[in-house]
């Protein structure tokens, strides 16, 4: 790297205001080799036709983007609301409500990049038939930093100062500091409407939360609780799209029903958590289905809740790591399709450390950290200290058949230590509700995807103001709080060069496998599966869900 690319952080140069919008450098992930991306698709119906069902294992229940969520709920989102723009599979930004992607070189942003100007599509419509102007987007913009409101995340949002409207189609801002994820967040921050959330007293508990009402290419229709979700084509759609008539998301928590649905037909497209690997070969040969191993960016962990007693020992959470048989769980569980990893950065990211220490699978150190550090069995095997005996609840999502054999894997595996774990598994929308949400468990198997599309930033994860069960705003569900990792936080946002960001990511993986707030089993390789003729389904990294692009999604005749 020149000289020229080293400037200051506080006065990024313009390449460097180019690569905070992600269009130079390696500032992401990128999905490599996407499959059929070579194949010679038939041209899409001029209308609307046919339906798609999707079977997700887990139930969709928060419809306001901006409300806590997981990943499944993200399906409803991305068929009814629109971000500013989109992140594509290579990590390239691409235009939605907006016209174009700012950036320096259209005036976008300025070489500082602090101040933002987003020229918007003319003639959008909500699903209600209301025009959408630059007024939604200021609405949206403040309704997320808004202390009364529930939100979901403020990391990003709050640098935000001075919103103008300057017409219905052009809004400008400017940032407090220079952000370098702000773009990413803007990608994943759903435009809502202001003239149905503006007038509500409480928007927590707004109807729109449960009919919500967007730009995308989809509609909603109903919603029947524990069944299905049922949507239908946005014909004034600005963008290319939908050509499907209608969209069902089908709530199918066992996994193994959700593979024989697949198989039967019953469903067309295995969404969340897709299909299991002790079914890979038999689907694999399925007449009439394409299934492929896609690579993910979630990484699957058993995470503690840093304020119960037990885990508040490091050595504790160290001699569990040690207990832990990675390489069994992976090999015979997974039959060896996911990669083990240390850290929660996808391999496939600029910023992953390659360099943490590598798990070692020990019974005897696992033993020896928690002697020396006083943890002393009683007469049940069972070790206690200063009157906290480490015994602890594990969760995770009832019917998900796989996990829950992880889960007595360890199970063993931990009172082979002198720990006791027991299995607590409840229904997905119990389970990722409060539960997850407020910090109500002791531990927990779960599969996160940390990033905000391709940026490295994981405010939303670990920064202390991000702990909701403390008031904050974000996803710190195990409640860790580190100040040095907070400073770093903040140093890499603030930093544009990819080269020159990478040092404060490398440092906060080290310090997170370090202190282990939660034990890194591996990052997913998912097995998709779809019937034959679907076309436009196209993998991407850098979202948490299968239907990002579901309104290019159509039916290829036969």
């Amino acid at each position: 790297m020149s000289d020229k690319h080293r400037n200051s952080i506080l006065h990024p140069t313009r390449r460097q205001a180019l690569a905070m919008m992600g269009v130079v450098g390696a500032t992401g992930l990128v999905m490599p080799g996407i499959l059929g991306r070579d194949k010679a698709y038939a041209a899409p119906p001029s209308a609307p036709k046919g339906q798609v069902i999707i079977g997700f294992s887990q139930e969709p229940t928060v419809f306001n983007p901006h409300m806590l969520h997981i990943e499944v709920d993200e399906g409803i989102h991305f068929s009814v609301f629109d971000p500013l723009f989109n992140v594509d599979p290579e990590g390239k930004f691409t235009p939605a409500l907006a016209v174009e992607v700012p950036t320096v070189d259209n005036g976008g942003i300025s070489a500082d990049g602090l101040n933002w100007k987003v020229k918007l599509r003319d003639g959008v419509k909500w699903h209600d038939g209301k025009p959408f102007t630059a007024e939604d987007v200021k609405f949206t913009l403040d309704l997320v930093v808004d202390k009364d409101f529930r939100s979901a995340r403020r990391a990003g949002h709050d640098q935000v100062r001075d919103i103008k409207v300057v017409s219905p189609t052009e809004i400008t801002w400017r940032m407090e500091k220079p952000y370098a994820p702000y773009a990413s967040i803007l990608a994943a921050t759903f435009i809502v409407p202001k003239h149905i959330l503006e007038p509500e007293k409480d928007r927590n508990t707004a109807p729109f939360n449960n009919a919500p009402v967007g730009t995308g290419p989809f509609k909603w229709v109903e919603r029947v609780a524990g069944d299905h979700i049922e949507l239908a084509a946005n014909t004034d759609y600005y963008g290319e799209g939908p050509y499907l008539e209608r969209v069902i998301y089908k709530y199918i928590p066992d996994l193994t029903v959700l593979y024989t649905q697949f198989k039967t037909g019953d469903i067309d497209v295995t969404g969340l958590q897709w299909i299991t690997p002790d079914h890979y070969d038999e689907a694999k040969a399925l007449e009439g289905k394409t299934v492929q191993v896609v690579p993910g960016g979630t990484v699957e962990s058993v995470t503690f809740n840093m304020e119960k007693p037990q885990f508040k020992d490091p050595a504790v959470r160290q001699a569990l790591y040690h207990a832990l048989d990675k390489t069994t769980i992976i090999d015979a569980l997974y039959y060896g399709l996911p990669a083990p990893t240390e850290t929660y950065m996808p391999q496939q990211s600029f910023y992953f450390n390659p360099d943490l220490p590598k798990h070692e699978f020990d019974i005897e150190k696992a033993k020896k950290l928690l002697d020396d550090a006083g943890w002393k069995p009683g007469e049940d095997g069972i070790r206690a200290k200063d009157g906290v005996r480490l015994s602890f609840s594990n969760s995770t999502t009832a019917g998900n058949h796989i996990r829950e054999q992880v889960q007595q894997f360890m199970q063993q595996s931990f009172k082979d230590v002198g720990v006791e774990m027991t299995i607590s598994n409840l229904p997905p929308a119990v389970m990722w509700g409060e539960y997850w949400m407020q910090s109500k468990f002791d531990s927990v198997v779960v599969g996160l995807d940390f990033l905000t599309g391709p940026d490295p930033d994981t405010s939303d994860y670990f920064l202390t103001s991000s702990i909701n069960a403390k008031g904050g705003a974000g996803q710190n569900t195990w409640q860790y709080s580190n100040p040095e990792v907070d400073k770093l936080l903040a140093e890499g946002g603030q930093v544009f060069v990819p080269e020159e960001r990478k040092k404060s990511y490398l440092k906060i993986q080290e310090i997170i496998r370090s202190e282990l707030p939660f034990l890194p089993i591996f990052q997913y390789a998912t097995i998709r599966g779809r019937k034959k003729g679907m076309t436009g389904f196209t993998p991407n990294v850098n979202n948490r869900i299968d239907s990002w692009n579901v309104g290019s999604w159509y039916w290829e005749e036969a």
